[in-house]
């Protein structure tokens, strides 16, 4: 039996059956942020929510919904998850090790400044590892970094998701963009080029915007010259990258020259005062004899590298599971005549399982004539960045003389550890999932669809922002909402180029907020059970990002029109 999914099915009325879809969304918020609950809790009740309002409302088969939110949850498992186990347990390696310390050190013999080491970590290395991986390894590598460092665990996740915002429309090696090529027939590039014109704004503000969130106003403009430095080389290469080379590499070159150009800075221009977090100032007595300790320690260059190597293998790591043909004979793909990519593949698809997801595969229908979607169990055992990290893992084991026995042992306390925000990350997925099947997310984006021609530019990053939310990925938002978008941005006399960067601009807004992201920061940081003080720490911020895009998208769509390639 087939479902056909009906966008109109309360009432045959839109703005009814799109209040309705909007329930499992707002009880969401409502649970995390007001009610405060747990975030596995939130996560669980609001996915068996939206599975009745799916079947009573919908009229989805109660079996399709439910076996759409298992290919949800393992989907959240693997690769999602995976990726936050394989990263936490690098992390602890380099704690267990003592190497983490000397890291520290390195760090510190740059800059003890707090506001400084948030634009080191979490703006430039974090886009860096979302350029190359993506899937919430930037956010949960920087964060751990950032904690190791001092920060607060809650400050530490928050501000790697608000500099996650900058890159994620790059991110995984330009997926998000490539992705709506195909349900568009819109060229990538000139997608690319687009949004190179729109988050570049964003780029420059979002540094500038961390340290204020941080550290106020006037603390803010003591490092202004810094921060320029930071914003201005990451959005001037993304803008170039992005109009001249495409979207693949955007990410990782603006975010080597942001990181690089900024420590070359640092090395001639040093700030007035050093900013630490009023808990440390408590401590000052206590901080000033720890860092007169710390300068007198000197590491030799070769520690140094030592202590780093961990985070040296995984970028290389997941850059190598990034590069598209080498990414293919991972997953079982490769078709090519290389003898080594062959050997690979071989490995790969025996690794790579895509059993049907019963009652649901081919038994879905967007609407009346389309063909039936497939629905596959994805499991990629050997493709996933997580394996890749992994592998970094495996590897780092020999190079700080960790036993067997020690390295095991480090693994299930992460297991541990993260039993919790797993358990969030599947049921949130598998909300998205289910919402999917039912239409409930076409039904609101159908509805934003309809605010006209002179409010709909404005409103169209609303979509990708949405859908964000919902997906906990750029590159599922722009597939859910693209042909949407074109539509109808067609049918008001709005640019579709414009309206297609508009959601994936407007989506990198709402990575901060959504579930996923969150439980991947809670988890990497020690917050397990915390996400809902996360989620209200990041709620505001991510409104007002949206709301700047709108306006620079309403602004390109009237009087900036000449930015539209």
């Amino acid at each position: 039996m087939t479902f056909t999914q009906n966008f109109t099915a309360v009432g045959n009325n839109l703005a009814l059956t799109a209040i309705v879809a909007l329930i499992p969304i707002l009880y969401f918020f409502w649970a995390l942020a007001i009610k405060r609950m747990k975030g596995h809790i939130a996560g669980l009740t609001t996915l068996i929510l939206s599975i009745i309002i799916a079947v009573i409302a919908y009229k989805v088969p109660a079996e399709m919904a439910v076996m759409s939110a298992t290919q949800g949850a393992v989907y959240g498992v693997l690769p999602i998850g995976w990726i936050i186990v394989a990263s936490v347990f690098l992390y602890k390696l380099t704690v267990k090790s003592g190497q983490f310390e000397i890291i520290r050190h390195s760090v510190l013999s740059i800059t003890e400044d707090r506001r400084l080491q948030a634009l080191l970590v979490a703006f430039s290395f974090g886009a860096f590892l979302e350029g190359a991986a993506g899937f919430g390894a930037p956010v949960a590598i920087s964060a751990a970094l950032l904690v190791g460092l001092g920060f607060n665990p809650l400050y530490a996740a928050g501000i790697c998701l608000i500099a996650n915002t900058a890159p994620v429309a790059f991110g995984a090696i330009g997926i998000p963009v490539i992705a709506m090529e195909g349900p568009t027939g819109i060229a990538a590039k000139e997608i690319s080029k687009m949004i190179g014109r729109q988050l570049p704004f964003l780029s420059v503000f979002i540094p500038f915007y961390l340290v204020f969130i941080m550290a106020g106003f006037k603390k803010t403009m003591e490092v202004l010259p810094a921060i320029l430095v930071s914003g201005f080389a990451f959005a001037i290469t993304q803008y170039l990258t992005s109009n001249f080379l495409g979207p693949e590499l955007p990410d990782i070159l603006s975010a080597l020259v942001s990181l690089f150009a900024l420590a070359i800075f640092l090395n001639f221009w040093k700030p007035k005062t050093i900013f630490r977090f009023s808990a440390e100032q408590e401590l000052a007595a206590a901080v000033t004899i720890s860092c007169r300790k710390t300068n007198e320690v000197h590491y030799t260059g070769g520690q140094i590298f030592k202590a780093w190597s961990p985070f040296i293998l995984l970028t290389a790591t997941i850059s190598l599971w990034g590069i598209p043909t080498i990414k293919l004979a991972l997953s079982g793909h490769y078709e090519g005549a290389n003898a080594i990519l062959k050997a690979i593949n071989s490995i790969g698809h025996a690794l790579t399982f895509m059993p049907e997801v019963p009652f649901v595969h081919n038994k879905v229908i967007s609407k009346a004539g389309a063909v039936p979607a497939p629905a596959f169990y994805k499991i990629e055992l050997l493709a996933a960045a997580g394996t890749a990290i992994l592998i970094a893992a495996i590897i780092t084991k020999f190079i700080i003389k960790m036993s067997w026995n020690s390295w095991v042992q480090t693994f299930g306390e992460t297991l541990n550890e993260v039993k919790y925000p797993l358990l969030t990350i599947a049921t949130v997925v598998g909300f998205a999932y289910v919402i999917n099947v039912a239409g409930m997310s076409t039904t609101l984006g159908l509805a934003l669809a309809k605010t006209g021609p002179i409010l709909f530019p404005f409103f169209s990053p609303f979509l990708g922002w949405l859908g964000v939310f919902i997906t906990g990925s750029d590159t599922s938002a722009n597939v859910l909402f693209a042909n949407l978008q074109k539509v109808t941005a067609e049918s008001i006399g709005m640019n579709p180029i414009l309206a297609l960067a508009a959601n994936s601009s407007g989506g990198v807004t709402g990575k901060m907020i959504s579930p996923q992201s969150i439980a991947v920061a809670c988890a990497a940081v020690g917050l397990a059970g915390k996400e809902s003080e996360l989620f209200r720490f990041t709620i505001k911020h991510s409104i007002f990002l949206v709301i700047i895009v709108g306006i620079i998208v309403w602004l390109q769509n009237s009087v900036l029109s000449f930015m539209i390639p």
